[in-house]
């Protein structure tokens, strides 16, 4: 079948919303579409319209679409700012001990990366290869016109800060257990959550850096619960699901508090949801009273 719909001006995207409904001033409607392109703001749209049909629920206005829109960016900065602060204590500790233990070139040798098939490592390797030739970093030019004549590539602290979250989570995927589980001890983590709660994060920073919609998103990399038996305050009144933004914003907040106890990103993303209380929270896979969980506000932090 092709796709023949015709190419429509901003006033044409503004009249074809106003025709189904959609409350707003016209002149302000255009001004926000030739800001933000309509098939992105349409994923705003979709809660408002009618079962099996593309007009709006009756009383739909622009401004309560746009406060969605508004709040779901602004949750994406804080979500990313969390995973930034996790993404380097991550790889800080890890290339710690992996270097402690296997040298500063300890990675150029497949052996000591015991848990990557083969065909996994030489890829991973020449992914940092890639990234290291497209960085501009003063330090890697430094360090190859002092030592470029024996070394051809960077030593892994160096290296570190050139690679991608996916090419961290493939270094800890492929070290072996006892690196890894020394790694995931200094949060209390076991391994198996530790990688799980990386790749969820990995795949919620993608889509937060490519400016997705993320409050309402059903997650494509669900991450694991902590077991009951070791993590009770995961599973009380409201255990949360997690295949939704919520059981995010707890991991990192969870998280936050053990590399950086006095960081003030909690206060944040609480000031975030007071200024914008009528965003639906069940929505996030949150209740009204979310910020009282135990995960989030602990007894005894």
């Amino acid at each position: 079948m092709e796709y023949s719909k015709p190419p429509l001006s901003f006033e044409q995207q503004a009249d074809k919303l106003l025709n189904r409904g959609l409350i707003a001033d016209r002149a302000e409607l255009i001004r926000r579409l030739s800001s933000v392109n309509y098939y992105r703001l349409s994923g705003y749209f979709f809660p408002f319209r009618k079962p099996d049909a593309d007009d709006f629920l009756t009383g739909t206005t622009l401004a309560t679409v746009w406060d969605r829109y508004c709040f779901d960016r602004r949750l994406r900065v804080l979500t990313i700012d969390a995973i930034e602060r996790i993404e380097v204590a991550v790889r800080t500790r890890l290339v710690y001990h992996f270097a402690e233990k296997h040298g500063a070139f300890g990675h150029l040798d497949d052996r000591n990366l015991p848990k990557l098939k083969i065909g996994d490592y030489l890829e991973w390797r020449l992914k940092l290869q890639e990234e290291t030739a497209r960085s501009k970093e003063k330090f890697r030019k430094a360090f190859f016109d002092k030592y470029g004549d024996t070394h051809k590539e960077l030593p892994l602290w160096m290296l570190c800060e050139l690679m991608s979250m996916g090419s961290l989570l493939t270094f800890l995927k492929g070290v072996d257990p006892g690196i890894k589980r020394i790694v995931g001890s200094q949060w209390q983590l076991p391994d198996e959550l530790l990688l799980s709660w990386l790749r969820s994060l990995n795949a919620v920073r993608n889509l937060c850096a490519h400016h997705a919609r993320f409050w309402n998103r059903e997650l494509g990399y669900p991450p694991m619960l902590p077991r009951p038996n070791k993590f009770p305050d995961w599973h009380g009144d409201h255990k949360p699901p997690n295949n939704r933004c919520g059981v995010i914003l707890l991991i990192c907040g969870h998280w936050l508090r053990m590399i950086s106890p006095s960081s003030r990103w909690q206060e944040r993303v609480e000031a975030l949801f007071q200024e914008y209380p009528e965003v639906p929270r069940t929505d996030m896979g949150l209740t009204d009273q979310w910020t009282d969980h135990l995960v989030w506000k602990p007894s005894n932090p």
